[in-house]
C-alpha cells in the first residue's frame, strides 16, 4: 500500500492520473481525504490529508513499462530469428550470416598437348600455330628460359575460345606500310585480309561488321597497333573498302573472335 500527503494545489484528475487510479477507488478508499465544496458542489482533496493508494503503484510502473517497450517496439520493429533448439532474445545479436560465395568462373578453353619437334619455337608455336601468346605458354608450362625445351617435350597449350561481339573504333593503314614486316614476322600486305590489334594473339581469325550498312568481312590478326588514342583496330587498305571506311578515315565497327 503507497501513502501520498495531498499538497498544495493537488487535483483529484492530477492525482488519479499520476497514480495510475481513478476517482470512484480514490473516493471509497479515503473518505477522510475527500471534502467538497459548499459553493459549487465540486470534490476535492483537502491539503495535507494522506491517501491510501491500495496497489496502485505497482500497477502504474507496471503499465509504465509496458507502454515503455510498446513504444520500443513501434519505433525500432525488430524481428526475433529462430534458430533450432535456442531462441533469440530481442538484445541478443543474430548469429553472423556466412559470407555469400563468390561465382568463380571456369575456365572452359580447350587444352592440346603438344610435342616439341626439331626446329620448332615458342614463339612460331604461339603465332603461327595456336594463335595464343608467348607468356601463356610459358605460365601454363612454367617454363622461365624457353631455350631449356627439348625436342619429344610435351606442352600444355590453352586454345583461346570465341567471344560475343565487341563493339571497336577501327582505323586503316596502307600503302606508306606496304611492304614492310609486320609484327607476325610477315610482310605487310594492303590488299590482305589483315588487321592490327595491341591485345588479341597474332594469328587470331575475327570478324569485323559495318552496322550502318550491314557489310561483313573475315580478317587475320597479324600486326599490332593502332597507337593513336581512341582507336582499337587498323584495318588493312582492303577490308577498308569493304566496310566502307576508306573516305571517312575512322569509324565504329562490332568485332566478334571466332
Amino acid at each position: 500500500m503507497l501513502e501520498y500527503q495531498v499538497q498544495k494545489g493537488d487535483t483529484i484528475a492530477a492525482v488519479t492520473r499520476q497514480f495510475n487510479t481513478n476517482w470512484a477507488t480514490l473516493r471509497k478508499n479515503n473518505p477522510e481525504a475527500i471534502g467538497r465544496s459548499a459553493k459549487n458542489g465540486n470534490w476535492f482533496l483537502k491539503e495535507g490529508a494522506t491517501v491510501n493508494l491500495k496497489n496502485s503503484f505497482q500497477k502504474s510502473l507496471q503499465k509504465a513499462k509496458q507502454q515503455q517497450q510498446s513504444e520500443l517496439a513501434s519505433s525500432h520493429p525488430i524481428s526475433i530469428p529462430r534458430t533450432q533448439n535456442k531462441i533469440m532474445f530481442m538484445n541478443e545479436p543474430p548469429p553472423a550470416s556466412p559470407p555469400p560465395q563468390q561465382e568463380q568462373k571456369v575456365d572452359q578453353r580447350q587444352i592440346v598437348t603438344h610435342t616439341l619437334q626439331a626446329g620448332e619455337t615458342l614463339w612460331e608455336l604461339a603465332v603461327k600455330k595456336y594463335h595464343v601468346h608467348v607468356k601463356d605458354i610459358m605460365a601454363e608450362n612454367g617454363i622461365s628460359d624457353p631455350r631449356s625445351l627439348q625436342i619429344g617435350q610435351k606442352i600444355t597449350i590453352r586454345l583461346p575460345e570465341a567471344t560475343g561481339e565487341e563493339p571497336v573504333v577501327a582505323s586503316w593503314y596502307g600503302k606508306d606500310f606496304h611492304g614492310r614486316p609486320m609484327a607476325n614476322g610477315d610482310i605487310y600486305d594492303m590488299h590482305a585480309a589483315t588487321i592490327a590489334h595491341k591485345e588479341i594473339p597474332l594469328g587470331t581469325k575475327v570478324e569485323l561488321k559495318n552496322t550502318h550498312t550491314g557489310e561483313m568481312v573475315r580478317a587475320v590478326v597479324t600486326d599490332r597497333g593502332p597507337y593513336v588514342e581512341g582507336r582499337d583496330v587498323d584495318l588493312s587498305y582492303s577490308l577498308a573498302q569493304k566496310l566502307s571506311l576508306v573516305e571517312q578515315g575512322v569509324g565504329s565497327l562490332v568485332m566478334r573472335i571466332l
